[in-house]
Order: C-alpha cells, then sequence, then structure tokens
C-alpha cells in the first residue's frame, strides 16, 4: 500500500472521479441481491444464528448440511438478466463470519467446511460476466464467529487483530484472483462506532488502490459513494447517489419456506411501483432473493421477476434506464405516477381510465406518445388541464397493465400541484412568485 492520504485528500481524491465510475451504475438502475450463506440451511431469518443464540460451536456444524450445487450462480444470473436487471451484489460473507470463497484468511469457508464445496464467488462472478451484469460484492464488518470481533470494541490487540482478518479478506476478493468487481457492499458496523475503530480510511484506500474503479457503499462509517436505504424508497440529499434495497417478501432477506412466504411477497406491479418511486428520485434498486440450500431461486419470486423484465423490455429505455433527472410532479393524477428525462415526462399509468387528465402543468406541452412503439396521441392543453385524447384499448399495456406515456414538452416542465385550489396552498388564490 503506498503512503495513506489524510480523511479529507481521501475523500477529495475519492469525489474527483465518482461521477466517471458511477455512470454505469445509474444508467442500471435495477439490480438483484442474493442473500446466501449457512443460514439458508435453518431458513428461518439470516439472523437465526444471533436471534436464537446458537453457540458457535452448534452453527458451525450446520456447514455440513449446506450444499451449494454448481451452476447455482448462473441461474441467478439468468434470471437477473431475464428480469432487466443490471448487476447482482453478492453476500460473498454474511454477519454469521462464514466466507463463500476459498479463504485462506478465513477457514470458514465453503471449500473446507461443506461436503463436496466449491468457490461460490469465483463462479458467481463468472456468471455475472456471462451474462453481461455488474460485479457486486457484499461483505459484513459485523462478525458473529471470530473470536476478536467482539473483543476490538474495547481491546486494541484485538482490535488489530480483527482489522487485519478483515483486510486479509478483502485483499483475496479484490487483489486480482476474481478480476475486475465492481461494487463493495459493506454492512453493519458493529461494535465499533467510529471510522477510526474500523480502520475503514486505511482499509477503503487499500480497497481503491486494489480495485481502481470500484464504487463503495456508506456502511463503513464512511459516507464513500453511495447511500444505502433498507426496506424504504428514501433519496438521498442533492445529486448524491443511492440505492434503496429491499426484501422480496418484507420478512427475511435470507431463505424461508417459499409456500409460506409467497402470500407476503411482490407481485410484478409491487415490483415496478418500487422501480418507479426510485427512478423518480434518481435512485437505484436492489431486490433481493433468498437461494435454499442447493442455491435454487425461491419459486415465489420467479414469474413476478419475468413479468418485469419482459415490461422493462418494452418500456425501461424510456422510463428507467440510463441518465434520469430527479421529478418534482407530484399529484397531476390519481392513476399514475412520473419519471424524468430533461423536458420529457413519463407517466406510469397504475390504472387505466377512458377518461385520462392532468392538472397543474404550467409549460407548454409539444406531443403526447405512446411507450412503446412512439404513436402521436391527441390532446388538448388549457390554462389548468391536459385533456388526453381517448386511447384505443390495444394501447393498454398487456405484461403489468401499467401503461406508460411521453410526454415532451418545450422545457423542463413546470407542475404545481391542485393550483386551482387556493385551499391547499394556504389560501393563495395565485400562486405566482
Amino acid at each position: 500500500m503506498s503512503a495513506y492520504l489524510s480523511r479529507p485528500e481521501y475523500e477529495q481524491k475519492s469525489a474527483e472521479n465518482r461521477a466517471d465510475r458511477m455512470a454505469w451504475w445509474k444508467d442500471a438502475r435495477f439490480g438483484m441481491f442474493i442473500h446466501y450463506g449457512v443460514h439458508s440451511v435453518l431458513g428461518r431469518n439470516e439472523w437465526a444464528m444471533a436471534m436464537e443464540n446458537w453457540s458457535i460451536e452448534d452453527y458451525e456444524q450446520l456447514a455440513a448440511d449446506f450444499k451449494p450445487e454448481p451452476g447455482c450462480t448462473r441461474k441467478w444470473a439468468a434470471l437477473a438478466k431475464e428480469a432487466g436487471m443490471k448487476y447482482m451484489v453478492l453476500t460473498s460473507r454474511h454477519h454469521e463470519g462464514f466466507s463463500l470463497w476459498d479463504s485462506q484468511t478465513n477457514p470458514y469457508n465453503t471449500v473446507n467446511c461443506c461436503p463436496e464445496g466449491f468457490d461460490v464467488v469465483k463462479e458467481f462472478v463468472e456468471s455475472c460476466r456471462e451474462f453481461g451484469l455488474g460485479v457486486g460484492l457484499y461483505f459484513s464488518l459485523m462478525d458473529w464467529h471470530h473470536p476478536d470481533s467482539w473483543r476490538c470494541a474495547f481491546d486494541p490487540d484485538a482490535r488489530e487483530r480483527f482489522q487485519g482478518f478483515l483486510r486479509g479478506m478483502l485483499g483475496e476478493l479484490l487483489g486480482g484472483e476474481y478480476g475486475k468487481i465492481d461494487i463493495l457492499w459493506y454492512d453493519v458496523s458493529c461494535p465499533m462506532e467510529s471510522h477510526e475503530g474500523w480502520g475503514s480510511l486505511q482499509m477503503n484506500q487499500m480497497v481503491r488502490e486494489l480495485q481502481p474503479d470500484i464504487i463503495i457503499n456508506n456502511r463503513s462509517k464512511l459516507e464513500e459513494d453511495f447511500s444505502t436505504p433498507e426496506e424504504r424508497l428514501a433519496a438521498a440529499e442533492g445529486s448524491r447517489g443511492w440505492e434503496s434495497c429491499m426484501t422480496f417478501n418484507r420478512i427475511s432477506w435470507g431463505r424461508l419456506d417459499s409456500a409460506q412466504a409467497a402470500p407476503y411477497s411482490y407481485n410484478a406491479q409491487g415490483i415496478l411501483r418500487m422501480l418507479q418511486t426510485v427512478c423518480s428520485q434518481d435512485g437505484n434498486l436492489l431486490l433481493n432473493i433468498g437461494p435454499d440450500i442447493a442455491g435454487d431461486v425461491p419459486t415465489e419470486a420467479v414469474e413476478p421477476l419475468k413479468a418485469v423484465g419482459k415490461w422493462l423490455s418494452a418500456n425501461g429505455d424510456a422510463a428507467v434506464y440510463g441518465a434520469l433527472d430527479r421529478c418534482s410532479v407530484h399529484a397531476a393524477s390519481g392513476t399514475g405516477a412520473w419519471t424524468r428525462r430533461g423536458n420529457r415526462l413519463y407517466f406510469w399509468q397504475w390504472i387505466w381510465c377512458d377518461q385520462l387528465i392532468f392538472g397543474g402543468f404550467e409549460t407548454k406541452l409539444k406531443a403526447i406518445r405512446t411507450v412503446p412503439g412512439g404513436e402521436t396521441v391527441g390532446f388538448r392543453q388549457t390554462d389548468r388541464q391536459i385533456l388526453v385524447d381517448p386511447r384505443p384499448e390495444p394501447l393498454r399495456d398487456p405484461i403489468a397493465n401499467i401503461t406508460v406515456l411521453e410526454l415532451e414538452f418545450e422545457e423542463p416542465p413546470v407542475h404545481r400541484r391542485c393550483s386551482a385550489y387556493p385551499q391547499l396552498h394556504g389560501g393563495r388564490a395565485s400562486l405566482e412568485g
């Protein structure tokens, strides 16, 4: 490692090329999260080891029943590709401390502890590349297995050993054997409460020296490249990159019984609503699956993801992928929501109706077109409404019943919600100024 930089110097240097490093990721919009590990054996939540107070010795024995099948990561990648996802992030090592690669630093791993075990990370990286997907590795800072992983909070010697343990594993993952890695996704910085405790400044400089183009999330007690709201769709401030990570069933990141989890799981419409929300604020969606012991995808996730992929194949290039602007349009219609690209707005219509009216636009509208197809749709604009001509039923989306319209304005659109009703604006009859 070359000479370390101070925190201000490091953050300034990272910021200098952040836009270039993150451009592909911001264009991608949609990724797959995979929570996979020994916890998959239990199928009772990825936190089962801690929540159920397992002894380390008893929990270790479960690895004998963890049996990833060769080719399982290729199934994940094939589904991600079909779903319109552009990258994947795998839990290379979750809080249970079990590594999914042939680690020389951490002997508690798939190769040493699983019958017919193999390097899952290696196969995962190869699968991502085969299907043209970005490669992301999740890496937990918290560890329930290593003897120094709690003493490090108060014992300087334990802290130094544990920091070395973490850096050793990161060196294996990022040091060249697996080639270019696009995303490092840290998680849970406990028990230490500062970046100094984790040595994050030095650790992340090592990471960037090994992988100059990598992007890093904000969970090592440094802000780094992007924010990661969990189980909520919450935009970061300003132009900062952000990615909402969401479970598929709103219960667990790890495996659950599919038949029982299905009623709680997202359908295609639910996934697309989340995707519209993040895209409207220039964010990303990282949607999780929790494979079973063999690595098979949960059955309740397959059909919704395939339907989303079909919808994105038709509508994604216009309304989802690529450079988007944050959209301030709200409540122009009660039947849908919006994403924005420059002077163009994309209306995602959740509920098809014969009469479609948009209220509150103050900018002159040039054209309305169908997505896909680009067919012109007639309209009439007044000082308070845009009245859309009735559209024939065949233009209704046949995949998810979410029909998209492109509205092109003469300049970036200005919209004032319910502008004809001063009751909603403090009694002001005019919103000018």
